[in-house]
């Protein structure tokens, strides 16, 4: 069932069917002891990855895949006050590039959102729950990974333990022939490497696949000989011009981060995360990373976690850095992420979505008047930061289509509304 009857425009995805449609729960998926054939869903198979059936394993991830462990710490949750909102549903606005006004409740489930919680000063205002999702399970998370780890390394420069300046090979020798090797490490982080890859999600013929396939993320075909770990897989990436000069999203990027923030601090990627972010926000529940075939975590794509937990770390980014009692990390690692990178290196990508924007440590800033910046996943992850409408956006989804040009229309000019409502009417 890859591709179900079509839907209305205004609540699913031509040549799909709608959220309600495919529901995991009225579908039954995995129900069952064991479930029948037919509602089995599979990562050997490739099932846990085709629509509908994704709409169960995105909340579903640790039951497919092996993961490790990123404990919360012993302290208690902070709590966030709740003062839920009856007026944003109305909310409304024109998608991106024209047709039928949305509010706030229809862009809901046209974005096949499993969850959604929107924090103003702090509070918890609006939070629902679709199909699989509760909120006490984990969801994916995919690419708003980098963003974590985009933050750790960035800190670290702060710190003056890892020099932005320095190629990758002054810290990690195995990438010197690799197309890594002379690449800066602030040119990893925002992303202007010239590296022989391409990610295209849906191209077969994108590398993107070969990288899922050494990284565990997709299953390997019988008599499969390529890289068996993902860190083999970046020493073979060949470099293809100048760094520096394009920006280029490659995920294999956020892996070298990962790398390199291991190599400084001597800890395990779920390590450095737990003690520099996850155990010390006050966050409700452990995350978790999905690991490749020897063990390491695959810090670009599979953070699974509770959504008040992305929340949270929003709103930590919100406030300076500060955050459950402490400063959790240096305000000028804040600023220096909102403050952007080369909107004329981000040109290069094309993004008709996103004019005017840029990428900065593993972040995608807007540069609107509001000053807003992005962690975004495919599928339709997000974490949305309006500093201007004191506002944090947290959002799980399981669109049909992975990339983001396809929820952009109806999902940012709906926080930009959003934002504009709280400002204008602080108090519900």
């Amino acid at each position: 069932m890859t591709n179900a009857p079509q839907a209305n425009s205004s609540t699913g995805v031509p040549g799909f069917a709608d959220a309600a449609a495919t529901d995991p729960v009225r579908l039954g998926w995995m129900r069952g002891s064991p479930p029948p054939p037919e509602h089995t869903i599979r990562f050997s198979d490739g099932s846990y990855w085709r629509f509908p059936m994704r709409r169960w394993s995105f909340s579903h991830w640790r039951e497919l895949v092996p993961t490790v462990n990123v404990a919360r710490g012993p302290g208690p949750a902070y709590v966030l006050p709740r003062a839920i909102r009856d007026d944003l549903d109305a909310v409304s606005w024109t998608p991106l590039g024209g047709g039928e006004s949305l509010n706030w409740a229809q862009s809901i489930d046209a974005n096949y959102t499993d969850g959604i919680v929107v924090l103003h000063r702090g509070r918890i205002v609006a939070e629902h729950y679709r199909g699989a999702l509760r909120e006490d399970l984990p969801h994916i998370a995919f690419s708003v990974t980098k963003s974590f780890f985009g933050v750790i390394a960035s800190t670290l420069i702060t710190e003056g333990r890892l020099d932005p300046a320095a190629p990758v090979a002054h810290y990690l020798p195995e990438l010197d022939r690799s197309g890594f090797g002379d690449a800066k490490v602030t040119q990893v982080l925002d992303m202007t490497t010239a590296l022989r890859h391409t990610e295209q999600y849906d191209d077969p013929a994108s590398d993107f696949g070969d990288y899922a396939r050494a990284s565990g993320l997709a299953p390997r075909p019988a008599g499969y000989s390529g890289a068996d770990s993902t860190y083999a897989y970046l020493a073979a990436i060949a470099k293809d011009g100048e760094h520096g000069r394009a920006f280029t999203y490659r995920s294999i990027n956020t892996d070298v981060v990962g790398w390199l923030i291991a190599r400084v601090t001597g800890l395990a990627p779920q390590e450095a995360l737990r003690a520099r972010l996850w155990g010390v926000l006050g966050v409700e529940d452990d995350a978790f990373l999905q690991v490749d075939g020897v063990g390491t975590p695959l810090v670009a794509v599979a953070l699974n976690a509770r959504l008040r937990d992305l929340a949270r770390f929003g709103e930590m980014l919100r406030l300076d850095g500060q955050f459950n009692g402490r400063q959790v990390v240096p305000a000028e690692v804040v600023r220096d992420l909102r403050g952007g990178g080369s909107r004329e290196a981000f040109t290069h990508a094309g993004y008709r979505t996103l004019p005017g924007w840029s990428y900065r440590r593993q972040w995608w800033i807007s540069h609107n008047d509001h000053e807003a910046y992005m962690a975004r996943g495919i599928h339709g992850q997000a974490i949305y930061v309006d500093p201007a409408a004191e506002m944090v956006i947290a959002r799980f989804a399981s669109h049909p289509l992975a990339s983001n040009v396809h929820l952009d229309p109806t999902s940012l000019p709906a926080y930009h509304a959003l934002a504009r409502h709280l400002i204008s009417h602080p108090a519900g």
